[in-house]
């Protein structure tokens, strides 16, 4: 699915993502509105099949659950039409950028460790894809290789060091 920044209506912010992220987004809500719908449906039909639904927890907990699905929908809906995708031919390596992978070096301990930055719906720390509008996201960004930094976190403030900036978003190995 290509998606035209065009196709936006007023108002709405673009969701940067990758193609990877796109798919997964377009795959959760392909899976929500075709299998998880029709599930739900029936737990409420079953519910409604035991009698009384004024005191039935099988009842609200479904009726909960279908909320929930149906708001996650909306808003998987709006963020795939709103989708502007990174280019991985444009990311530079020179600077940082949305895409960009970072190896970044703690100045106070020493570890290393990369990040890929990508927009806030995106992001995933436990797969080191941090968003562009987090501390360190935001502090990076725009930065070259070999600049210095500090970053205020909800810890404190903690100095890094940028060792090397790679194209694609793929963590390197």
């Amino acid at each position: 699915m290509h998606v035209e920044m065009g196709e936006q209506s007023m108002g709405d912010k673009p969701v940067l993502l990758t193609p990877e992220g796109l798919k997964k987004l377009e795959t959760e809500l392909e899976f929500l509105k075709s299998i998880k719908r029709g599930q739900i449906a029936e737990r409420i039909k079953q519910a409604i099949d035991y009698g009384d639904i004024s005191e039935n927890s099988e009842y609200e907990d479904a009726k909960n659950e279908q909320a929930f699905v149906e708001g996650r929908i909306i808003m998987l809906d709006k963020m795939v039409r709103n989708a502007k995708l990174i280019d991985e031919a444009n990311i530079q390596t020179d600077v940082v950028s949305i895409g960009s992978r970072v190896l970044l070096k703690d100045l106070e301990d020493g570890t290393e460790f990369e990040y890929t930055i990508v927009g806030s719906a995106e992001a995933d720390p436990a797969e080191s894809k941090i968003s562009n509008e987090s501390p360190v996201g935001k502090a990076v960004l725009g930065q070259n290789k070999g600049a210095s930094l500090e970053v205020a976190v909800p810890a404190g403030k903690v100095r890094y060091q940028i060792l090397d900036i790679r194209g694609g978003w793929q963590p390197a190995k």
